[in-house]
């Protein structure tokens, strides 16, 4: 029964480790949101997308340029607990971020891309889970809880 127990132990330990220590290859986390093929169908699928064209939502146009708009939105993710830069292309206006669940460390993928637009700029953002099938909304609600707080620092258009 103990080694039965043990075995089951390891069995569950070894992939929420993986989940834990998993390098992020930059090359297939690090993407345009403007070139994501495939919108998520919710809630099956982890992920929302949101961008000109097909979406799960349209982004709000902020005044000001794609430059600042970039730079305020990295303070507020820079912010939010368990996030950090995975990769940022700040001359192209583009970053991706990782953001981790507190419980088991799930990495969610957030790539960010900030665009003019008449009267000021936009942020396409693709956020997405890594393991699983389905984020529970966790996607969702994160990427509009940053333009709730991005909403406070800059003026919609």
């Amino acid at each position: 029964m103990a080694i039965f127990t043990v075995s089951a132990l390891v069995a569950a330990a070894v992939p929420l480790t993986w989940v834990r220590v998993a390098p992020s290859d930059v090359d297939r986390w690090h993407v345009d949101p403007m070139e994501v093929a495939h919108v998520p169908v919710k809630p099956k699928e982890g992920g929302w997308l949101m961008r000109r064209g097909e979406a799960n939502a349209a982004p709000p146009v902020f005044a000001t340029d794609p430059a600042t708009l970039l730079s305020a939105f990295d303070e507020i993710v820079r912010a939010t607990p368990r996030s950090k830069a995975l990769f940022e292309d700040a001359p192209n206006g583009r970053a991706t971020y990782v953001t981790r669940s507190a419980l088991l460390g799930f990495p969610d993928y957030t790539s960010v891309k900030a665009v003019p637009e008449a009267g000021g700029a936009a942020l396409m953002i693709w956020a997405r889970n890594r393991f699983g099938v389905s984020d529970m909304g966790v996607n969702r609600r994160r990427v509009e809880g940053w333009l709730a707080a991005l909403s406070e620092r800059l003026p919609h258009r």
